[in-house]
């Protein structure tokens, strides 16, 4: 029964959500079954996709040695960056074509598993290397069939990559995030080991951890499905169809557990059940926002990466700047939720109690306010950078910045409220700093 977020009736909106998901495998120790899954699925020569960082650890040496024991031939490519652009996507491509595969495995973070899924994409149905990339930067042309079996092995409890269509790069031209979304580019499998996040830095959990909260906040308060206008054909009903009580089951589970996680997570390497709960909260909310989409944190996450200046955060690659994608995505989000909670009050009122918000005398009028306060306690706690400030951002910089993201037309109109340039440059203002 639909409840009651999702009246049906409104002229020219859809009445009907679809829910597509990765097959996924989680557990401890699921990394050495990537062999016979990869055998099972007619692969005989794969493509390993992962860094030159990752390539040392034993969760990578565990997928090699299962690859080989099922008698599956190994192209080996070490060379993923991380926050990928579209040279690197390019690169992968060829390597993949150069390899003569007919399958991928992923193992590492988001950059990896979307640098598999483009490698994929453009060696199976190979394009103008904008064509399939999302309008209005590039031009959006449908994927035109199906790709090359992929599985995806992620090693952090953060992306949700291995359960969505999607594959973010920076487009180095524009100095901006963008990226490539259809249903085509979901991994075939999912192996979810969560014993691969025990080795991961403390800020490196914390900053996909807020990641996961992000993809699991913002599905949860997007615009719901019914709002949506009807796609032409149910074929072109797209993957960020907004909430819908697929995704509202997913998104409240992975609030749930981060609220009583994910400071745990961070400090403490040796807390395993921490870690892992993270992982599956993870999980729920990819296959959550594959089935809802993201709004106005990802959407300005883009422009707060792609025009970064000289900041390095602990526990990442040094040697040039990066905003990794989870902190890009937090330092915005209680600026939005502040601003958004007009759009859906009870909503942003769940997830504040989910977080672990003292919620029983608050109502609509507080409800932006309770969310946001709880995000900047769980930052403060865990070390994220206080605001854009944090990550070497000033006022003076907001034009630029939402110049940046006012063309992620998919993400921001996903949002419970219109989001024009003026609602944008108060985001922005807004989320300068917190404490």
């Amino acid at each position: 029964m639909l409840c009651q977020h999702y009246e049906l009736g409104l002229e020219g909106a859809d009445t009907a959500f679809s829910v597509d998901a990765s097959n996924v495998t989680f557990g401890a120790g699921c990394l050495g079954e990537a062999g016979e899954i990869a055998k099972s699925l007619g692969i005989r020569r794969i493509a390993v996709f992962t860094d030159d960082a990752l390539v040392k650890t034993i969760h990578v040496q565990k997928v090699l040695d299962s690859l080989k024991a099922a008698g599956v031939d190994i192209a080996l490519y070490d060379n993923v960056r991380v926050e990928p652009t579209d040279e690197s996507f390019q690169a992968g491509t060829k390597f993949a074509v150069d390899a003569n595969v007919d399958g991928f495995i992923s193992v590492g973070g988001g950059s990896v598993i979307d640098t598999a899924k483009a490698a994929n994409l453009y060696s199976t149905h190979p394009a103008d290397f904008l064509d399939y990339v999302n309008a209005p930067i590039g031009n959006g042309v449908p994927v035109p069939g199906m790709l090359k079996p992929h599985i995806a092995c992620p090693t952090t409890s953060g992306t949700g990559s291995e359960c969505t269509g999607i594959a973010v790069f920076d487009l180095l031209e524009m100095k901006a995030k963008t990226g490539i979304a259809s249903k085509m580019l979901r991994p075939t499998r999912a192996l979810i080991d969560p014993d691969a996040t025990l080795t991961l830095p403390a800020n490196v959990v914390a900053a996909s951890a807020f990641d996961v909260l992000s993809h699991a906040l913002e599905s949860y308060t997007a615009r719901p499905y019914t709002r949506r206008p009807a796609a032409a054909t149910p074929a072109l009903r797209p993957s960020s169809q907004g909430a819908n009580p697929w995704s509202d089951l997913g998104c409240a589970e992975a609030l749930r557990l981060l609220g009583i996680y994910l400071e745990r997570a961070v400090d403490d390497a040796n807390d395993v059940e921490a870690r892992h709960q993270l992982m599956w909260a993870s999980t729920l909310a990819g296959i959550a926002f594959g089935n809802a989409g993201c709004h106005a944190p990802h959407g300005m996450s883009y422009s707060v990466s792609g025009l970064v200046k000289d900041f390095q955060p602990d526990g990442y690659p040094k040697g040039e700047p990066m905003v990794p994608h989870g902190m890009s995505v937090i330092v915005n989000s209680p600026s939005v939720f502040r601003i958004t909670a007009d759009g859906s009050p009870e909503r942003h009122i769940d997830g504040a109690r989910w977080l672990g918000a003292d919620v029983a005398d608050v109502g609509a009028p507080e409800a932006g306010e309770v969310l946001a306060t709880r995000i900047v306690e769980l930052m403060q706690a865990t070390g994220m950078p206080n605001g854009l400030q944090g990550v070497g951002y000033d006022a003076s910089d907001i034009p630029g910045l939402v110049q940046g993201s006012i063309q992620q037309r998919r993400l921001l109109d996903n949002a419970p409220t219109e989001i024009d340039e003026e609602v944008l440059t108060n985001m922005y203002e807004g989320a300068v700093s917190y404490w």
